[in-house]
């Protein structure tokens, strides 16, 4: 489903950022030039993680080493994306500790302690890294804070409580756009919203968005259980989520741009998916409840997990949204339920929607938009440039659109297994589905490399278990679940955007939740949940080199330099929910140095 909202016109798309930069606003608009540091998440603004390195190749990858390993002593899910500015690596812990190293020999130089305010965390302790900017490091808290830390010794600069009062009402919302400590009752009155992302700034704004709206039970509950706890009705309530700005000076909020449509929730009621895919919809039923849920959008979901994306020369930032909530009681969300389980393109200057794409209308099966888009150049019809992206989704395709305008160009082949018919309701005796919630691609980020010209997406082989129960109202209710025995296993697919065809695949024994890194070298770097971090042809996809590292490597790789000596880092930490051996260890490999 694309749409446009009103104003969208073509002087838009052709307006470009007025304002000069000053020197790191231009280091982090061309992030992806600089080969020695690993600036922002995705390297570069449009999250492809190619690196133009080359020293580290297919050729001498079989002598990679650790140069350093580095022990943080918090084990828990680490998910955690390095960044290097200038020989500095900063990461972030579990529980939201930040440290500092020396990106050429692990030491330490200094480690902030995070205090939290609440030991209630909803949606788990577990953060995917930092953004940098103007001298600072930002980073989402799981007890709902944005904080700004100085990045020369990891002292606070400001701390600001994420929170929204959950009316709709643009006055509300203004009453926290800023955060005075002698005057914080409109932060107290309102909900406080967690997060994981690693945010990103640009243009003296930093922008972040709220994880956890799309289901009702806690994540530590479901890391000491069992996965499928967070598919039964628990104890909390739906929020609504969205994705802000904030300014990076003083963390004043800027703007704020939520999943769920105040006006127009309900949509188009469509009966497929804009690929042509039914859906297994009681069109009728939905509409005639309408009016007894039009309030639904207040707690109807939508989280945002993962780095936006942002086309500097055409203003955009773009990110996919979460399934829409309550997810095992959908009667209680008649409608298509705009704008879940889609991929969002945003004014970066002021948060207005530009365009929309829903990859699930009424999503019943936790098919988000979770991995962050990736931004290419494809040729079209006349051979000239046209701009894209390329979003990876738990559904198991990768879609590619037009960045400007939202078009569908086409989908690809899909690169786990799916049910031949994809979309199917939940029955009273259960049905097995494929690739189901914890399928195909989650937050994981893809790569792109120009030099193939393809995209390397991982991804996850699991079926999930759908059932109907009756609920205390007599109604059907689907609840999901994880068997125990339920085979299970892991994809590393390249991908060609231009026509959707994978070009090779390598399965692993183990869903593969980690993210790729391209290099020059001919390499594409991964980990996978068995320990092993691995390199492989990015040509062929044979490996070429793994090491064990003790723990699952549920973390993405970055690459950089440091005195002309070329680095590739990684968390391996496991991952607490699915059951991945746990760990604390940062390890930067290189190629042993002739010098010593």
């Amino acid at each position: 489903m694309i749409k446009f909202r009103a104003g969208t016109t073509l002087a838009f798309f052709l307006t470009l950022a007025t304002a000069a930069p000053n020197a790191e606003e231009a280091r982090q608009n061309h992030a992806e030039q600089d080969q020695d540091n690993w600036l922002t998440y995705g390297h570069g603004f449009g999250n492809q993680r190619y690196s133009a390195l080359k020293d580290i190749n297919t050729d001498n990858v079989k002598a990679l080493t650790p140069a350093w390993i580095m022990q943080t002593g918090i084990v828990g899910t680490f998910p955690t994306n390095p960044l290097v500015v200038d020989g500095v690596m900063f990461i972030t812990t579990p529980f939201n500790h930040v440290i500092a190293l020396d990106a050429a020999t692990g030491a330490e130089k200094w480690r902030y302690t995070h205090k939290p305010v609440t030991d209630k965390l909803c949606c788990g302790s577990h953060n995917r890294g930092l953004a940098w900017g103007d001298g600072r490091l930002f980073m989402i808290t799981a007890d709902a804070r944005l904080i700004a830390l100085d990045a020369s010794n990891g002292k606070p600069v400001w701390d600001m409580p994420v929170v929204d009062p959950m009316s709709g009402n643009p006055d509300d919302l203004a009453a926290i756009r800023h955060y005075d400590p002698q005057h914080h009752e409109a932060f107290d009155r309102a909900t406080r919203f967690a997060g994981n992302m690693a945010p990103l700034v640009y243009d003296g704004k930093v922008f972040v968005g709220v994880s956890g709206t799309g289901y009702s039970a806690v994540l530590s509950d479901a890391e000491h259980n069992s996965a499928s706890t967070l598919g039964r009705p628990g104890v909390r309530d739906g929020l609504r989520a969205f994705l802000s700005a904030y300014s990076v000076k003083d963390g004043d909020l800027v703007w704020r741009w939520y999943s769920t449509a105040a006006s127009g929730w309900e949509g188009d009621f469509v009966d497929k998916t804009a690929f042509g895919d039914a859906l297994p919809r009681d069109i009728a039923a939905e509409r005639a409840s309408a009016d007894k849920y039009r309030d639904a959008w207040k707690t109807g979901g939508g989280s945002i997990y993962s780095t936006p994306s942002i086309d500097t020369a055409h203003g955009l930032i773009y990110f996919g949204t979460g399934n829409a909530s309550p997810g095992y009681e959908d009667y209680k969300r008649p409608g298509d339920n705009l704008y879940t389980s889609s991929l969002i393109a945003l004014d970066v200057a002021t948060g207005k929607l530009r365009w929309y794409h829903q990859l699930v209308p009424h999503d019943l099966w936790g098919y988000d938009a979770s991995s962050p888009p990736v931004l290419l150049d494809l040729k079209g019809a006349d051979q000239q440039p046209l701009p894209a992206l390329a979003a990876a989704s738990k559904s198991g395709w990768m879609y590619v659109l037009n960045r400007l305008t939202g078009q569908a160009l086409r989908r690809s082949q899909a690169f786990v297994p799916q049910d031949s018919v994809m979309f199917r309701r939940a029955t009273a005796a259960g049905i097995d589905v494929l690739p189901g919630a914890a399928g195909g691609a989650n937050w994981p980020p893809s790569a792109y490399s120009p030099d193939t010209g393809w995209v390397y997406v991982p991804a996850t082989d699991n079926a999930t278990h759908y059932q109907l129960e009756k609920n205390a109202e007599g109604k059907d209710v689907t609840v999901l679940s994880f068997k125990t025995d339920a085979e299970r296993a892991g994809t590393l697919s390249a991908i060609n955007p231009a026509d959707g065809k994978i070009q090779w695949q390598l399965k692993t024994s183990l869903p593969m939740m980690s993210g790729a890194l391209a290099t020059a070298g001919g390499l594409l770097f991964a980990g996978e949940s068995n320990g092993d971090f691995i390199a492989v042809d990015a040509r062929s996809g044979k490996r070429l080199w793994r090491f064990a590292t003790g723990a699952g490597v549920n973390a993405p790789a970055i690459t950089y330099r440091v005195k002309g000596r070329q680095y590739v880092a990684v968390a391996a930490g496991g991952h607490a929910l699915f059951k991945f051996p746990l760990g604390d260890a940062v390890i930067a490999f290189a190629l042993p140095d002739t010098n010593e």
